[in-house]
């Protein structure tokens, strides 16, 4: 397996910025690219390093990666935001695992999975978020999103 193959945009001679860009192009192709557009729009001095900072790490060293699909790293995602109850990120990366090609009934059975490691609590409240973003993106056409977590 050569490097490429196991790190992704993340190569011993990558440079800062190839990483970045690499990672600039994941998350557009995941998130959109309205939301990174909203979300750069809104950065300022004081959230610029973040910005640069998930764009290069969660982006650019960890989505290009290719040991896990998109699918499963939607999975991994919406699960780890059930679990800590980060409900407006959850509500970011359940439009995201639609379009990384996760079903509904998929995000459901992830959903239930999360009932018993995250307990029913959580999940009680990740169903109704995942209720309401079906709902939105059923009644309103997609360039009317203009929810901008922080990332």
């Amino acid at each position: 397996m050569s490097g490429m193959e196991r790190h992704g945009v993340v190569q011993p001679d990558a440079t800062g910025q190839e990483i970045y860009d690499g990672g600039m192009v994941v998350r557009r192709e995941v998130l959109g690219d309205a939301h990174v557009d909203r979300a750069n729009a809104n950065k300022d001095e004081f959230t610029d390093d973040f910005q640069d900072m998930i764009t290069r790490i969660a982006w650019g060293g960890i989505w290009t990666r290719p040991g896990l699909s998109r699918q499963m790293r939607s999975a991994v995602t919406i699960t780890a935001m059930v679990a800590h109850g980060h409900w407006e990120e959850l509500a970011m990366h359940i439009r995201a695992a639609l379009t990384n090609g996760l079903s509904r009934d998929e995000i459901k059975e992830i959903l239930l999975q999360t009932a018993i490691y995250c307990g029913v609590p959580s999940a009680n409240t990740a169903f109704k978020t995942a209720q309401q973003v079906f709902r939105d993106m059923d009644t309103a056409p997609a360039a009317t999103d203009t929810h901008t977590p922080p990332n």
